[in-house]
């Protein structure tokens, strides 16, 4: 590994050189195998991504079409679904816990520039922080999450929404940036027997 492959993969700031460039370019390639196989070969496209990213868990699925940095960097839990022309930026870790659902158009994108120093940011600097997606949470189409940003399980994040910082469990967050609107049932309240079904008055605070 390179010096700026290892300061990437530290989190710390680095410049792209023919090392990155070259790990990006073969994972193009394999999107392009991916993106491009038949209507009806998923075989092959579970081929493609079970050899191209980090984790690929069971029932997992990716519709295409489908656009990352790297793959290896890229972690989908068992049962996820990730829907049409999402764009996964993986400088750094992206983690979906199972069951996660992820609409189209969807952008979690974990690379940072230099803000203040303009200098640093002509020259090219970055650093990338990594982004976790809780189990069973929903982002509607066209969510974009920035880096760094964890989002808890049994969450829903309305649609167009930009998610700059972390929201917690069981709560629906929306906007840009995205706040917290509410919160959702604690897991498991609407199945206890005698409980009233919550789900049909979603305003119900809990």
């Amino acid at each position: 590994m390179g010096e700026q492959a290892d300061r990437l993969a530290r989190g710390e700031w680095y410049l792209d050189d023919a090392e990155l460039s070259e790990r990006r370019m073969d994972c193009w390639r394999q999107l392009d195998s991916f993106n491009g196989a038949a209507a009806g070969d998923e075989s092959r496209r579970v081929e493609v991504l079970a050899s191209l990213l980090g984790e690929f868990a069971d029932e997992a699925v990716v519709v295409p079409r489908f656009q990352c940095s790297y793959g290896y960097n890229i972690r989908l839990g068992a049962n996820s679904f990730v829907n049409a022309n999402a764009f996964f930026m993986d400088d750094a870790t992206i983690t979906i816990g199972a069951n996660v659902r992820i609409g189209p158009g969807a952008q979690l994108m974990t690379a940072l520039h230099p803000v203040d120093d303009h200098r640093r940011r002509r020259e090219g600097w970055e650093r990338a922080a990594p982004i976790v997606i809780g189990e069973n949470t929903w982002l509607g189409a066209s969510v974009t999450v920035g880096a760094g940003v964890s989002i808890g399980r049994n969450t829903v994040i309305g649609a167009g929404s930009v998610v700059l910082h972390d929201i917690p469990d069981h709560v629906v967050a929306a906007g840009s940036p995205a706040v917290v609107i509410r919160k959702t049932p604690t897991e498991g309240v609407l199945e206890t027997p005698g409980a009233p079904n919550r789900s049909q008055n979603p305003d119900t605070p809990v």
